[in-house]
C-alpha cells in the first residue's frame, strides 16, 4: 500500500505528468486479476462483452490516471464516481447480477447512503487519510449499485413491473441530480484537500467543486436516462401487449 500520509491514488500530478501516473499498487493489480478470472469463469458467453466493459470500467477508475487525478481535481471525483455507477455496476449487472432478487428500493437506498457519505466533508477527509475508508466507501458504492441495477435489469418483467422498474432507475438519477445541485450551487468551498490540486490545473477550487456537481448531472445522468427510457419503453410496449 502507498504511503499513509498520501490519499490512495497517491500525489496530486501536475498536468504534464498525468499520463505517467498509473497506480501499480501490487494489491490493487492482483485484485483486478483476480476479478477479471472470475469473470471470465463465471459469464455466459453472450455476456462476456460486457462482462469487459464493466471489468474495464473498474480498471480505469482505480489503475488509470485517473485515480491520481482524483486527487488533485473534485470534478475528477465526480467522473470516478460516475463510471463506477452508471457505467461499470450496470455492465456488471448485465454480465453477472449481484443478488438480482433482493428489492431494487433497498439497493437503492444503499447507494444513496453511500454517494451522501462520500460527499459529507468529514467523511470525505477520512477517506482522503485512511486507504481501510476509502476501500470501505468505494465498496460501499459500487457493491450497492451493481445489485441495484441487477434488480433492475433482471429479465422477465411484465409491462408493469417495467414501469416500477423505470421510476427506481428515476429515483437513482434524482439522487444524483440532488448531490449534483448541491455541488453546483453551494456558495463555500466543501472540499479543501483539493486547494493545491485545483490551483496547479488553473483552476479556482470552488469552480472546480462547481464542475463536479455539472459532471454529475450531465454526464451521470446520459447513460441513466437511456436505460431508464429503454426501461419505460418496454414497459408500455408490453402493457399494451397485455
Amino acid at each position: 500500500m502507498m504511503n499513509q500520509s498520501l490519499p490512495y491514488c497517491g500525489p496530486a500530478p501536475l498536468p504534464q505528468d498525468l499520463w505517467r501516473s498509473w497506480n501499480l499498487d501490487p494489491l490493487l493489480l492482483l485484485a483486478l486479476a483476480g476479478f477479471g478470472a472470475l469473470l471470465l469463469a463465471r459469464t455466459a458467453p453472450d455476456r462476456r462483452l460486457a462482462a469487459g466493459a464493466g471489468w474495464a470500467a473498474v480498471a480505469i477508475a482505480f489503475a488509470s490516471p485517473l485515480c491520481a487525478l482524483t486527487v488533485a481535481l473534485f470534478s475528477a471525483r465526480a467522473a470516478h464516481h460516475v463510471l463506477i455507477l452508471t457505467l461499470a455496476a450496470p455492465a456488471l449487472a448485465h454480465a453477472l447480477p449481484l443478488l438480482p432478487r433482493l428489492p431494487a428500493g433497498l439497493s437503492l437506498a444503499a447507494v444513496t447512503a453511500a454517494m451522501v457519505a462520500w460527499h459529507l466533508p468529514q467523511v470525505y477527509a477520512a477517506a482522503w487519510g485512511s486507504d481501510l475508508v476509502y476501500w470501505a466507501l468505494q465498496l460501499a458504492m459500487l457493491l450497492p449499485a451493481w445489485a441495484f441495477w441487477s434488480a433492475v435489469l433482471r429479465p422477465g418483467a411484465d409491462g408493469q413491473e417495467a414501469l416500477q422498474r423505470a421510476v427506481l432507475i428515476g429515483g437513482f438519477a434524482a439522487v444524483m441530480g440532488f448531490v449534483g445541485a448541491i455541488l453546483t450551487f453551494s456558495p463555500r468551498l466543501l472540499y479543501i484537500q483539493h486547494v493545491e490540486g485545483a490551483a496547479a490545473w488553473g483552476l479556482d477550487p470552488l469552480a472546480d467543486q462547481q464542475l463536479a456537481g455539472l459532471v454529475m448531472w450531465v454526464p451521470g445522468f446520459l447513460p441513466v436516462a437511456v436505460i431508464g427510457f429503454a426501461m419505460l419503453h418496454l414497459g408500455w410496449r408490453r402493457s399494451f401487449a397485455a
